[in-house]
């Protein structure tokens, strides 16, 4: 019997929801038309911005007299995992002091997030049945792809309470009665900061409830650190709940998927970094994840990328380039924030339906402005607002040229849809 490519067995999947957002943004040939899906900063012209870090930081790569192209090891550019881990961890990491600690380069978020997937559905094992899987507990909502990952690596999913709609608060009841509820051993995805597409976070006290409960009912956390800094233009405020996780008098093992591509701008190198916290000191097991992840690599893209790496670890081992981040930090969320202001603002001054602090009480990228899926088309067909169907925005997206439109066309659609 001979084998062919067939269309009975390759099927055509629709587009990706937010690449074919802006793909058809592409094609609207209105020219006051405006794009708030995309996940990428904008300036205060809705022109991508290169920050002044990174600026700097290439300027002396590139004069250095040790510049090439060369590959890196399979495990990454070690000045930069060494560095990463400190920016997430803080420089006075228990975990880091009592090497407890192994940590690889990545393809950014997803690339971590994927290669998490590979060494949970291979190394979580339940003693008593080491052939089940985990199941991967994530919030309702998330970020789209976390689904697509893990599924795609053979594992199950399951989702847990995040996110009311009545209030547009947390639903912490919901979401602690799931980690009680999911079977020993699950995994819990956790969004560090800015949660997507939320943009709503735990407070401390919410945190500490939610970790609690993750130990005392047997769970791995695995936190997603997308937006550290980016959020609030403070690296450690950023950090507060992975560093209680790490730092806490909790008994798990910790797994953070860690990317740059928001908080340094570098979305198209591809920067990031897996880190796997082990609850006690065990060089044996230690040795042995850090070459299980490094096989996972070597198979998959043989190393990583070394351009954006070196960019990241200038920025983050400079003193002086350090600096200049942070500040770029506090730029971009500042923007951000006053973005929020000015759009809640114009909602409130318009008498639009409905209540509207929920964007000024989110922080990051995004905001779920709550509106639904009906009235998120009529924004696109109607006013050239382009938004994802969830109602999610990009506040990025927004600036002093178009936030009035933007409110303008909630207002239409929110009154007469």
């Amino acid at each position: 019997m001979s084998r062919s490519f067939s269309s009975k067995y390759i099927t055509q999947l629709p587009p990706d929801p937010l690449f074919g957002l802006k793909a058809r943004y592409v094609e609207d040939p209105r020219t006051d038309k405006i794009d708030l899906g995309i996940g990428a900063y904008r300036d205060n012209n809705g022109k991508p911005w290169i920050l002044p870090s990174v600026k700097l930081a290439e300027n002396l790569l590139q004069n250095s007299k040790d510049y090439n192209h060369e590959y890196l090891p399979i495990s990454g550019l070690k000045q930069f995992t060494q560095a990463a881990a400190k920016v997430i961890l803080g420089e006075d990491s228990k975990a880091i002091k009592e090497d407890r600690l192994v940590s690889i380069q990545s393809l950014s978020g997803t690339g971590a997030l994927h290669v998490v997937s590979r060494f949970l559905k291979d190394f979580y094992k339940n003693d008593s049945n080491p052939e089940s899987l985990p199941t991967i507990y994530l919030s309702q909502p998330t970020w789209a792809n976390h689904i697509q990952i893990f599924n795609f690596s053979g594992l199950k999913t399951a989702a847990y309470p995040y996110w009311d709609n009545a209030t547009k608060s947390l639903d912490l009841d919901g979401f602690l009665k799931s980690i009680e509820n999911a079977p020993t051993g699950s995994v819990f995805l956790l969004h560090a900061t800015a949660h997507n597409p939320t943009g709503l976070d735990p407070k401390p006290e919410q945190w500490k409830k939610i970790l609690r409960a993750i130990d005392e009912n047997g769970h791995l956390p695995l936190f997603d650190s997308a937006y550290q800094g980016f959020s609030s233009g403070s690296l450690s405020k950023d950090s507060w709940a992975v560093r209680e996780a790490v730092d806490g008098d909790y008994k798990f093992p910790i797994l953070i998927c860690q990317s740059f591509a928001k908080n340094v701008g570098m979305y198209g190198e591809r920067v990031g970094a897996v880190h796997l916290i082990l609850p006690e000191h065990d060089e044996a097991l230690n040795k042995a994840a850090f070459s299980q992840l490094s096989k996972i690599i070597r198979a998959e893209i043989s190393n990583p990328p070394s351009y954006g790496a070196k960019i990241v670890s200038l920025i983050l081992n400079t003193p002086e380039l350090k600096k200049q981040w942070e500040q770029d930090l506090i730029t971009m969320s500042t923007r951000i924030g006053q973005m929020r202001l000015k759009l809640r603002d114009e909602l409130v001054k318009l008498g639009t339906p409905g209540t509207w602090n929920h964007i000024v009480e989110q922080q990051g990228m995004f905001s779920f402005t709550g509106l639904t899926p009906v009235q998120v088309e009529r924004c696109e067909k109607e006013h050239g607002v382009y938004l994802v169907g969830s109602g999610r925005i990009s506040v990025a997206g927004l600036n002093e040229g178009n936030y009035k439109r933007v409110a303008k066309a909630f207002d239409e659609v929110v009154r007469n849809v």
